[in-house]
């Protein structure tokens, strides 16, 4: 099953896509939050859509897509998760994963603009696969981890490197901008996901080929991170964990790459959908 969310940010309604066509499911869930997914919404809503699909209303052609999740507790990020990825940024490879956050309030939607912040000169982009707990999780066992998993999403991990790397303190800094964290289309439930650790995930910048890799060449695969995580803090039923990305980021190049106004990205992983963004100068509200 995929989920999604539409309408105007912040009134945002909740759905489903089947077969290519995005429905309307707000009738049956007020919002994809943590009551939702601590209920077992799921389950509730797949046995309704097998038993009522043909009574279902599409939405509106061109309706925005926000994120597929209601603004979470708290997105836990992990990095260096690819050995390639940590080579080119010339980071050892961690004995343990590395653990930072971004903010909820960085969260938007797959097609959104992406917001260059104020006085920043390194907007980095890493495309990611994301996991969304779906159930209330402390000091799991790795063998039953996959008991916990909602579902799987599509992210882009944008980054600002002058403050994650040279502002001094946790990479905090460079993550949690506001539109940093756009997520989707979907969350795919983990009977559509057949291997999450074997996934081929891409990015483009300006229809460039930036990133191309395979969640085959993880560190931590998706259980262990979940357990290793859960030992640290108390995971909440819509709780996102990003996985981390593979090599292509533009602190990798010589000399680095970074984002400018009007530049696109692009980003998919299989079975997850696509999503695309556009960057835009910071303005005061």
């Amino acid at each position: 099953m995929k989920l999604i969310r539409f309408g105007n940010a912040g009134e945002e309604k909740a759905g489903v896509h089947i077969d290519g066509v995005n429905y309307d499911a707000s009738f049956l869930n007020s919002d994809y939050d943590e009551k939702f997914f601590e209920r077992g919404g799921i389950a509730e809503l797949e046995a309704y859509v097998k038993a009522h699909q043909s009574e279902l209303t599409p939405i509106p052609e061109g309706s925005r897509l926000g994120s597929p999740i209601a603004r979470p507790s708290k997105i836990v990020c992990i990095g260096l998760n690819y050995a390639d990825h940590a080579r080119e940024t010339n980071a050892p490879i961690p004995p343990e994963p590395v653990i930072f956050m971004k903010s909820s309030t960085s969260l938007v939607g797959p097609n959104d603009n992406i917001v260059i912040p104020k006085n920043s000169v390194k907007t980095d982009w890493e495309v990611e696969l994301a996991v969304v707990i779906g159930k209330k999780a402390s000091y799991v066992e790795e063998a039953e981890a996959a008991d916990y998993i909602a579902g799987y999403v599509l992210h882009n991990d944008v980054s600002e490197r002058e403050f994650q790397l040279e502002r001094n303190g946790t990479w905090d800094k460079g993550k949690g901008c506001d539109t940093f964290a756009p997520m989707g289309p979907y969350l795919v439930t983990p009977d559509e996901v057949a291997d999450p650790d074997n996934l081929r995930l891409w990015l483009t910048v300006n229809g460039q080929k930036m990133q191309d890799g395979n969640t085959a060449n993880f560190i931590f695969k998706v259980p262990f991170v979940i357990a290793y995580v859960s030992r640290f803090m108390t995971l909440l039923p819509g709780d996102v964990i990003s996985t981390g990305t593979p090599a292509g980021v533009g602190l990798g190049f010589k000399p680095p790459v970074y984002l400018k106004p009007g530049d696109v990205v692009e980003l998919g992983i299989d079975g997850l959908g696509t999503s695309r963004q556009e960057l835009v100068a910071y303005t005061k509200a």
